[in-house]
């Protein structure tokens, strides 16, 4: 357990850890390099220097427009370290989106990654407040600062500084310490504003079970936007782990082999890719698919025993261990001995998966509004399928429509210039309302159910919870993603969108050819092959559950085209809207039809 009081404490721990590597970083020729502890407050005093020079102080706002690199976190400690507020962006969003947060944020300093983000941050329109630029990658970007000039004078102000190091204490725990746009699932974007404390109370908490030290390592890869990303980062650093940069996910397969982490932290949709490429790889070949059916298997009837934490000791464990556990956490690098779930609902069927294959993933639970862990499971206290049980300075209740309530240190002071949205999140006695409709079992493990927006009402009253029935759909390699439909009509329906590199795999051995997408989609064989994992997952709900109609889009939905948030959550509206014709078409007779 830390004894944080704010972040800045996060800043004294990780720049107090001597000369070893805190952090690491791949330079163009592929190479790792490290920072060490020393070299890391080097830099964020320099760049502090330069924002006190520019006239920034206490509360002043900096964005962050960038991947995962090792600026990004110099960047934050420095906007904190002089009592500024940073408000991370994701670098996904488009120019639109970013000018509407700068201008509703009134940032004064936007730090850049690369020349794309440059060119965003060009045409978001009119920034009035915004007085300075600075770009991360080298060339020649206008009026725009280059952050490897502001770093010239790093190497001498490694030395520690009694005046920067009372600044950075003076750090206060109700001072505001970012602001996060929520990733808008429902409407238009809100800034969370939360506190050095509301964070500094998560982090004291959260990992503390693990038991990580510094002889532990992770890849940072999940976007630092995200709080669940940073948080991570902080409390490995808090803890004396070792954080390495990794920009882009595609880069994620080679610097784990590369660096052999030892912690893994992911939002679902990675756990469900690395599942489908290992059931898509063995398909192509009958005996693979065989042994893997078999090993899975063989898993599942050792899963208590892996869930307890515990190495199976059968034969046919060690076998099926040996020709595929194995292979499957050499994808991870071969040394993680935790892996973590959260952003979303994992699901329990790729839960069960894992767990059948040797690995067991501690689901959590959280928001940014919450710093963000309301719970987690942990190696002593885990109950597969669900987020585990609630931190212990958080508290929790249920509304009468069953919508969790929590209560704590971490729990955010409200949205950013939004009263009104601020008082609709919080019970007239101070709970805030979660959106998620969730319950406690008799040992105090919490289960999410869905969010309370977008629970389906049939026309016949009765309520459908749709994120469950999305993910036993997408555990099939053929589907990316799901959103099924049916508010207020008399039965419910579904879109999928498909997994085309399974698919046109799948295709190819059964003869199926076909110009593009659209026509892909449409043959009778796929349609057919679609039609029938729908039914293999209806025989497993009540009647009104059921999908009585289905649709597979010819797209592959993503946060780049809009129907996913960054964190890879389903944007139902959106899909709502851009399918709206689809939609239609399925409840074009519903007055007339027969639903059983």
């Amino acid at each position: 357990m830390f004894d944080l009081t704010t972040l800045n404490d996060v800043l004294a721990r990780v720049t107090g850890r001597g000369e070893g590597a805190v952090m690491r970083w791949q330079d163009a020729a592929g190479e790792w390099k490290p920072i060490s502890s020393v070299e890391l407050y080097g830099r964020v005093r320099a760049l502090a220097d330069v924002l006190r020079g520019w006239g920034l102080g206490k509360g002043d706002r900096v964005v962050i427009l960038s991947e995962n690199r090792w600026e990004w976190a110099v960047t934050d400690f420095a906007a904190l370290a002089i009592g500024g507020v940073d408000v991370p962006l994701y670098p996904t969003l488009t120019a639109e989106q970013i000018g509407y947060m700068l201008r509703d944020s009134g940032a004064k300093v936007a730090v850049v990654s690369s020349k794309e983000q440059y060119e965003k941050l060009a045409a978001a329109g009119d920034l009035p407040d915004l007085q300075h630029v600075v770009v991360m990658d080298k060339g020649d970007f206008g009026n725009a600062e280059s952050f490897a000039a502001l770093m010239k004078g790093a190497e001498g102000k490694q030395q520690r500084d009694v005046e920067f190091d009372a600044m950075v204490k003076g750090a206060r725990a109700d001072d505001v310490a970012t602001i996060i746009y929520t990733s808008g699932t429902t409407g238009e974007p809100k800034g969370a504003m939360l506190t050095h404390g509301n964070l500094a109370s998560n982090l004291n908490l959260s990992t503390d079970p693990f038991g990580f030290t510094e002889k532990d390592s992770c890849i940072s890869f999940l976007p630092l936007s995200h709080v669940t990303a940073r948080h991570l980062d902080y409390a490995m650093m808090c803890n004396g782990a070792t954080v390495a940069y990794c920009p882009k996910f595609d880069l994620l397969p080679a610097a784990m082999k590369a660096l052999k982490p030892t912690i893994f932290v992911a939002v679902p949709r990675v756990y469900e890719k690395i599942r489908q490429a290992v059931e898509g790889k063995s398909a192509a070949s009958p005996v693979k698919s065989k042994i893997l059916s078999w090993a899975l298997a063989t898993g599942k009837g050792h899963r208590q025993e892996t869930l307890e934490g515990k190495t199976p000791a059968g034969m046919g464990w060690k076998l099926a261990n040996k020709l595929v556990f194995g292979k499957i956490r050499e994808a991870f690098g071969g040394e993680v001995n935790v892996f973590i779930s959260g952003g979303a609902p994992l699901g329990m069927d790729t839960a069960g998966w894992f767990a059948d294959a040797g690995i067991v993933i501690f689901e959590g639970y959280g928001l940014t509004e919450t710093s963000p862990v309301i719970a987690l499971n942990y190696p002593n206290a885990h109950r597969i399928g669900t987020v585990g049980k609630a931190l212990s300075n958080v508290q929790c209740r249920f509304a009468a429509d069953g919508e969790l309530e929590v209560k704590g240190p971490s729990i955010f002071p409200g949205y950013w210039k939004k009263e009104k949205e601020t008082a609709e999140s919080f019970t007239p006695d101070g709970w805030f309302k979660t959106g998620d409709i969730g319950k406690l079992d008799e040992q105090g493990f919490l289960s999410i159910t869905d969010r309370k927006k977008e629970l389906l009402k049939t026309s016949g009253g009765k309520l459908i919870a749709p994120q469950p029935i999305e993910n036993k759909l997408k555990a099939n390699t053929l589907v990316a993603q799901a959103a099924m439909v049916g508010d207020r009509h008399k039965f419910a329906c579904v879109l999928i969108s498909p997994n085309f590199a399974a698919l046109e795999g799948w295709a190819k051995g059964q003869g199926v050819t076909a110009g593009d997408h659209a026509a892909l989609v449409k043959d009778p064989k796929v349609v057919k092959a679609y039609q029938e994992i729908v039914d293999k997952v209806n025989a497993g709900l009540s009647s009104y559950e059921s999908m009585k109609r289905m649709f597979v889009v010819p797209d592959e939905w993503s946060v780049e085209e809009g129907e996913l948030t960054p964190s890879m959550k389903l944007k139902r509206r959106v899909v709502e809207k851009k399918y709206e014709k689809e939609i239609g078409a399925f409840y074009a007779d519903e007055a007339t039809s027969k639903v059983k």
